[in-house]
């Protein structure tokens, strides 16, 4: 495996992780928001949109046909904020290939009505663009990658203080992607270490892990004691971006010789055979 920074490369190895966007909930001059490019199976995958998505997946040579799909994990705008400037792209550069964004249920048509408002109307797409809801649990297949959803906890707080006025569903997913020889985890935001635990039940590749929502100290033990070829964390909170190298030798220390990258934006990861 191997992490560095530039444009997107042809399929040359198991599978590839092109991190667009790394940043936490807040803005930032250095970084973008969670925005990430998986490539597997033959497939290309979007993970979120954070903003700007559609400026990066440029610059990394990923033009609008090449996505097969697109995951959003929860509806937190550092998540999906550069999402209607990417269906407007997909619109003024004629994206000629159906494509389905899969969401927690309770975006579908809120986003549908956002896409009205501004004017990007079905009728206008030259490719069919739909929305399907994620189910905890039940996978979905893209080609020859199953993707299963996982709930989190991550916004069970604010379900307990405002769900009565705002009733909603506060989904949020982790999601696994696998083919017959690579298995992926995407944490997604997650309440607490115990939300990776289905991402944690069987061997990993790659593990891809937010590290905002829960303590170092914690998230370490638990991945010292699980088969992971490459773990980057994500998603850092600017007090642990502030202590970087600090992190960086505590990782080091808990996790042994487990490959670990803190990820930057414009890392490439690839998974050798």
């Amino acid at each position: 495996m191997s992490a560095n920074s530039g444009r997107f490369p042809r399929q040359v190895s198991k599978a590839t992780l092109h991190a667009l966007g790394t940043g936490d909930g807040w803005a930032g001059g250095s970084r973008g928001h969670s925005a990430f490019v998986y490539r597997l199976g033959g497939r290309t995958l979007l993970v979120d949109c954070g903003e700007p998505v559609s400026r990066r997946l440029r610059a990394a040579g990923i033009a609008p046909d090449d996505l097969d799909g697109i995951l959003l994990t929860h509806l937190h705008c550092d998540h999906v904020g550069g999402f209607f400037m990417l269906m407007q792209g997909f619109w003024l550069e004629k994206r000629t290939r159906d494509l389905t964004v899969h969401m927690p249920a309770e975006g579908l048509e809120p986003v549908r009505r956002m896409l009205d408002a501004a004017f990007i109307f079905r009728e206008l797409m030259p490719a069919a663009l739909d929305f399907a809801p994620l189910t905890a649990g039940e996978p979905l297949q893209i080609g020859q990658v199953k993707i299963t959803p996982h709930p989190t906890t991550h916004l069970e707080t604010l379900r307990e203080h405002f769900q009565e006025k705002y009733p909603q569903g506060f989904e949020a997913f982790s999601f696994i992607l696998e083919t017959e020889d690579t298995r992926i985890a995407h944490s997604g935001d997650i309440g607490g270490a115990a939300d990776l635990d289905p991402l944690l039940a069987q061997p990993l590749d790659l593990f891809c892990c937010e590290l905002a929502h829960v303590e170092p100290t914690e998230l370490f033990a638990l991945l010292a004691t699980k088969k992971i070829g490459h773990v980057c964390f994500t998603h850092l909170s600017r007090q642990h971006r502030e202590n970087l190298e600090a992190l960086k030798t505590q990782a080091t220390e808990a996790l042994g010789k487990m490959k670990v990258t803190f990820l930057e934006d414009g890392d490439l990861i690839e998974i050798s055979d």
